[in-house]
């Protein structure tokens, strides 16, 4: 469910009851995440994604605590990587970002990457649960799952993860995930909402965004947001981080819309990051 709240808050409601902004703040492979994220929240962001592998969750941490903003009024997501798979390991990384962090808490904890192992998967699914049950994450969920790996989650029976977060912008548009992601609940969440700028020079994108008075990344994030997609832009800049939260302001019609579908390039070709099929690929 999605609600309404101003200009640039929209959340959505997880299968957990969770609400989450719409429109988040993405810190990988940022320069500086403590300037990037301090910049983001004195803008109004109030979503923070950032990961164990990212190395800055600390510089994050000090972002945080320095803002001024209540505890509550954040969204605070992390992740566990592969060489802390298994319900213990998964159970130390957590402990181990929430000391980086300086949290006592995280809003969402996500598996970072799938493994194919399926007894270790299960043993760190066990663990993130846990992690909901005491507490230290309000709600849990995966990323990079392809079809395949989110159907074992499935399949155990137990929590069913509120958020899949994979690479989806206009030349990767996850028909099938999405379709898979709706029939279960689970919202998609976006990395590289963008194509790490890839899509930004189609000439369909150019034609929109000069109708509206917009730039082709507030056209590209639009879009996301209308289809009920969270997003994480991420930018050092902060003209980019204003930029890109203006989106929230404008309307797209349906024209553009089925404009926007025809950039889906086929056989998975469009995409820019890893394959999640393979467990040892990189961090994005």
């Amino acid at each position: 469910m999605t609600e309404i709240l101003g200009r640039a808050d929209t959340t959505i409601t997880l299968n957990s009851g969770v609400r989450m902004p719409q429109l988040g703040f993405g810190v990988s492979e940022a320069r500086d995440a403590e300037a990037s994220v301090s910049e983001a929240l004195a803008q109004g962001y109030r979503s923070i994604d950032t990961a164990a592998v990212y190395g800055n969750e600390d510089g994050v941490g000090r972002a945080i605590a320095a803002s001024g903003v209540p505890r509550e009024d954040l969204f605070v997501t992390t992740k566990v990587w592969n060489g802390h798979q298994g319900c213990d390991h998964a159970l130390d990384c957590a402990a181990a970002s929430l000391d980086r962090l300086d949290l006592e808490y995280v809003d969402l904890y996500l598996v970072h990457w799938p493994t194919d192992a399926l007894a270790e998967c299960v043993q760190t699914w066990d663990g993130m649960e846990q992690l909901r049950e005491e507490g230290r994450a309000r709600t849990i969920g995966v990323s990079n799952f392809r079809a395949g790996h989110l159907r074992r989650i499935l399949e155990l029976g137990g929590t069913v993860p509120a958020v899949n977060q994979i690479e989806l912008h206009p030349h990767l548009q996850q028909h099938e995930m999405r379709a898979l992601h709706d029939a279960h609940g689970i919202v998609t969440e976006a990395w590289s909402p963008l194509g790490r700028g890839s899509v930004l020079d189609e000439p369909v994108l150019h034609g929109i965004a000069d109708r509206l008075g917009a730039t082709p990344a507030q056209v590209v994030l639009r879009w996301h947001l209308d289809a009920g997609r969270i997003v994480i832009p991420k930018s050092d800049t902060p003209g980019r981080i204003t930029e890109n939260r203006a989106a929230a302001d404008l309307r797209l019609s349906a024209d553009d819309h089925a404009a926007i579908a025809t950039l889906h390039v086929p056989d998975d070709a469009g995409r820019i990051g890893p394959v999640p099929d393979d467990p040892g690929g990189s961090a994005r």
